[in-house]
């Protein structure tokens, strides 16, 4: 499961920033899982985190943030080659942070209980800093210490890692190690790789969807999977009572035609292009969502609520909330506008404030993320409204009337000038 993620000089994230999934000391929580270390102690790990805020406040960013780490620690052994110099997206709002490192870490536990921190930063032509941590007795146990400034570039205390020689003498500096020892299926940092290759899963509703549609066609040809979804879609409401797969020989995708109808009337099967936006979006959405539940797998959604009804994007939450369904500890991470999240419609709270982290621009462009917690709302406090009224922040910065009135004066000076 993953504990925390930091990162720093990433787009809109000039200074360090923290997304967390535990459970600050002293406060309780019903949603949070309690996550057994192998030291004996417990943790309290939320299954979910909600991040809002205004347009362009940075909420994408953090999502893009995850999964540069993930892309770096898969591809940077074997695609930064084709680079000249290290992919970056640091802040270009300052032209200081153009030679500043862009800084990553995170932390997780794996299926054995042991914590472990993994970081790194990125120059623009090397790998500035790596580093490596074990908490298997709740005391940190330093693998990796890589600093490109010292002469002896790595350091490895404790002697714990196999075939160090051999992994510093071909990690090149643009590179970073966990990448090389994957490629060689090392027998003790593998393991630490494929928990990134297993996770931080990013899916986008508007983007990528005929992938996901495929996938989500494919998983219907298992009778297990086929059941869930099409329980999924009735739940929905969507008047879809099942679903028609046909193989296609050639074709990696089958034919689905939904079926739509109610009561006792025969059921109508739809060619699948006269399906609805909506129906569509939330159909190519269940493939990755059960799968992550599944593997119990870290998926990241950007733009939950950017094409399926406000609904739907409840949906998804109580999926991921429910212990009885979310069995694995799958977590998920999701970015939204849709204000409706933090209310349920016979109130209560769907999402504890914990679970809610709110994104805000600085007046240099730079984006601060922190959980609506740190605010301290009260207990029957309408996190909604409160919310909308601007009392904990991420909202724009508008007054009722003002756009309009901006484009009645924008209209008024181009008349003058004309």
């Amino acid at each position: 499961m993953l504990l925390r993620f930091r990162a720093a000089n990433v787009r809109s994230l000039r200074e360090e920033q923290e997304l967390s999934f535990v459970v600050p000391a002293g406060e309780e929580s019903d949603a949070a899982r309690s996550l057994e270390l192998s030291d004996g102690k417990s943790l309290q790990v939320y299954p979910l985190l909600g991040i809002f805020g205004a347009n362009a406040s940075g909420k994408s960013n953090v999502v893009f943030a995850l999964k540069k780490m993930r892309e770096a620690v898969l591809g940077s052994y074997a695609q930064w080659t084709s680079y000249q110099g290290i992919p970056r997206d640091e802040f270009a709002l300052d032209p200081k942070a153009s030679a500043e490192s862009t800084f990553y870490e995170a932390d997780f536990v794996l299926d054995d209980g042991v914590r472990w921190t993994y970081g790194f930063e990125l120059g623009a032509q090397r790998v500035e800093s790596e580093w490596l941590h074990a908490y298997p007795k709740g005391r940190r146990q330093v693998w990796l210490d890589r600093d490109a400034a010292r002469q002896n570039v790595f350091e490895f205390p404790g002697d714990r890692v196999h075939e160090r020689a051999l992994l510093v003498r071909t990690t090149r500096p643009d590179a970073l190690l966990l990448s090389r020892a994957a490629n060689d299926n090392h027998p003790q940092l593998t393991r630490i790789y494929d928990w990134f290759k297993r996770n931080l899963w990013d899916v986008t509703p508007e983007t990528e969807r005929a992938q996901r549609e495929a996938y989500t066609a494919r998983m219907l040809l298992d009778d297990a999977a086929r059941g869930r979804i099409e329980e999924l879609l009735r739940v929905a409401d969507l008047g879809i009572r099942g679903a028609e797969v046909e193989r296609r020989p050639g074709q990696q995708s089958p034919l689905v035609r939904l079926l739509h109808g109610s009561g006792a009337e025969e059921p109508v099967a739809l060619d699948w292009k006269r399906e609805s936006f909506g129906t569509r979006s939330w159909f190519a959405l269940l493939g990755p969502l059960l799968l992550a539940l599944d593997t119990g797998a870290v998926l990241l959604i950007d733009e939950l609520d950017s094409s399926l009804h406000p609904r739907f994007a409840a949906e998804v939450v109580r999926l991921f909330q429910a212990p009885w369904v979310n069995t694995k500890g799958a977590q998920l991470v999701f970015t939204s506008h849709d204000s409706s999240l933090l209310k349920s419609p016979r109130g209560g709270r769907p999402l504890e404030p914990g679970q809610i982290w709110l994104t805000e621009k600085d007046d240099g462009g730079a984006t601060e993320l922190y959980p609506l917690s740190d605010v301290d709302p009260g207990p029957e406090e309408d996190l909604m409204d409160s919310y909308l009224a601007g009392a904990f922040g991420g909202v724009p910065n508008v007054t009722q009337g003002q756009i309009g009135r901006r484009v009645l004066t924008a209209l008024a000076g181009e008349a003058e000038r004309s």
